[in-house]
């Protein structure tokens, strides 16, 4: 990603260890990307302005998501949590019941980790033609803190140069693989901000009729559209889910999860980049190679 100044008001990755590892531990010692930033910012009190500033070539991320990825990074490192494949975080069992070390002490570990075991291309792994290609994936991914991969950036472009419909088309692939039927795009103009509807059967019993909204946006989406997407469906729908590329602000999820109206589901790009990950819906996985140049020095 690009780099660029940062907001003087936006906590650094060093300041966010500490925050980090309490927000772990306010969580009952583990916690989710988002479970982990909302105890943060809690944490540090940072306003919803700066917390909502976006990352400089990410419309799905913000600067302090980013910089609290490099911090779980940093913490990894030194072994303080860990990570599962679900993207799940947790504590040590060596650090579950002490104290952080020093942050300055970890962030040397950290960097001089990085520095000596950056990862190697084993060029046996690939069909020949093919490794320059991945070295170069491969060294771009140790710029990356954990959980932020070049693909999911490149796929991000992706999304934004689609055709219309054909995300909304994207969008009716997703919610099929995702157990809804008869999901139908509408196609109409006026529609009253609907794309799409369907069905979603709970337990193979209970029924649901939903309507699905998308917004391919680069930037925020706010609290309006949250109610402009509401006021749209009709009595007959029962669930709505709107979808965007983009990030909802603080103001947004709150007025979707109002439990004095009704329900909308929300689908961020970044979970929207997970879902196609998860169904390989257009992309492939490349199993590679790392060489771990300390095992082999130290064994």
């Amino acid at each position: 990603m690009k780099r660029s100044k940062i907001d003087a008001r936006i906590p650094r990755s060093p300041d966010l260890l500490l925050p980090t590892f309490l927000a772990l531990k306010n969580l009952g010692g583990s916690g989710t990307n988002r479970e982990i930033l909302g105890e943060i910012i809690l944490i540090t009190k940072i306003p919803d302005d700066v917390a909502d500033i976006p990352h400089l070539g990410s419309t799905s991320m913000t600067e302090l998501s980013y910089q609290a990825a490099w911090a779980r990074t940093y913490l990894r490192l030194y072994g303080v949590i860990e990570n599962s494949a679900r993207s799940v975080w947790s504590i040590t069992s060596s650090y579950s019941r002490s104290d952080l070390p020093d942050p300055k002490v970890i962030m040397t570990y950290a960097s001089e980790k990085q520095r000596i075991g950056k990862p190697k291309l084993l060029n046996s792994a690939f069909p020949a033609g093919v490794e320059t290609g991945e070295k170069k994936n491969q060294e771009k991914n140790s710029e990356y803190p954990d959980g932020v991969k070049p693909w999911e950036v490149h796929l991000e472009d992706v999304l934004h140069s689609m055709d219309p419909f054909g995300f909304e088309r994207l969008a009716q692939r997703i919610l099929r693989e995702c157990g809804f039927s008869q999901v139908e795009v509408t196609r109409k103009s006026g529609d009253g901000g609907i794309d799409g509807t369907g069905k979603l059967k709970i337990n193979g019993i209970f029924s649901f009729n939903v309507a699905f909204q998308c917004k391919r946006y680069k930037e925020l989406v706010g609290a309006s559209v949250i109610r402009d997407f509401r006021g749209s469906l009709t009595t007959d729908i029962e669930k709505g889910v709107l979808i965007t590329t983009g990030r909802f602000s603080k103001a947004a999820r709150e007025e979707a999860s109002n439990p004095g109206k009704q329900q909308i589901d929300l689908i961020d790009g970044e979970e929207l980049i997970v879902k196609i990950a998860e169904f390989g819906i257009g992309v492939r996985q490349v199993t590679t190679y790392e060489i771990d140049e300390e095992f082999f020095a130290n064994i």
